[in-house]
């Protein structure tokens, strides 16, 4: 099908900003598009009409604007799973004193989609709507172990393996290695790969097609947590997986070793 350009270039005006890009001049958005200022100019009046783009009138600048946070509000709370799995989050956050975490995938991706603060763990590097790599993640293994190999190998097909510590895996061969561990535990762990002093752990939840639709995790503070009560931790996890699962209309236990 025939991609309406302004409308493509609109989308990767939007693109360009996160977390750590909140606001943009004009004159770098049209060099990163490769476009001229006067279409670039225009684009981003008919955002701003629509309350998708704001822009600071002391620096002339552009940011995100509301209409975006209302969009993603109803996104996210169409979700039925992060309902449900909200009581889940809580009791595990108040009974390990660590934050929890829901994750969907989406493409080459997760997405955090929900998040207790857990009061012994502060975790910074995670929030509602960031999206996550599925190599350096418990979380984003948990979502892609489970699936049939023609849906991992299209998942991984061009997969680039971003390196974020020294325990990060860097290539395909180790991570399906790493997915066939998952499997057969039936739960998945990120020692230290994606943030120096972070471990997290995360199982899968299932569907009433047994898919895999989600996953929940706790993350901790080595310097807090040590193995013993990390390991206390991944039972609570795979019950809660588990009961989880069940509600979401999967009629068979599927995290017991």
């Amino acid at each position: 099908m025939p991609i309406i350009q302004s409308v493509d270039r609109a989308l990767r005006i939007l693109d360009l900003f996160d977390e750590h890009t909140t606001e943009i001049k004009i004159t770098d958005i049209s060099d990163r598009m490769g476009l001229h200022k006067s279409t670039v100019h225009s684009l981003l009046k008919t955002l701003q009409e629509h309350h998708y783009i704001n822009q600071n009138m002391e620096n002339g600048r552009y940011s995100l604007g509301m209409k975006l946070l209302e969009r993603g509000s109803c996104v996210i709370h169409s979700l039925d799973i992060r309902l449900i799995a909200k009581k889940f989050l809580l009791d595990l956050s108040l009974i390990t004193g660590q934050t929890t975490h829901l994750v969907i995938l989406d493409g080459k991706e997760g997405v955090y989609v929900d998040k207790v603060e857990g009061p012994r763990s502060v975790i910074r590097y995670s929030r509602i709507g960031r999206r996550i790599s599925l190599h350096s993640s418990a979380v984003g293994k948990a979502l892609i172990a489970f699936k049939k190999q023609e849906e991992i190998n299209k998942v991984l097909s061009g997969y680039v393996y971003n390196v974020q510590t020294e325990n990060t895996i860097t290539n395909e061969a180790d991570f399906l290695l790493e997915l066939e561990k998952v499997r057969y535990q039936r739960y998945s762990i990120d020692n230290q790969e994606n943030e120096p002093g972070v471990r997290c752990i995360a199982a899968p939840i299932r569907n009433h097609l047994n898919d895999v639709i989600a996953a929940i995790s706790i993350s901790t503070l080595t310097s807090r947590v040590d193995d013993a009560e990390l390991e206390e931790f991944v039972a609570r996890l795979k019950q809660a997986a588990s009961e989880l699962s069940e509600q979401m209309g999967n009629g068979v236990p599927i995290l017991q070793k």
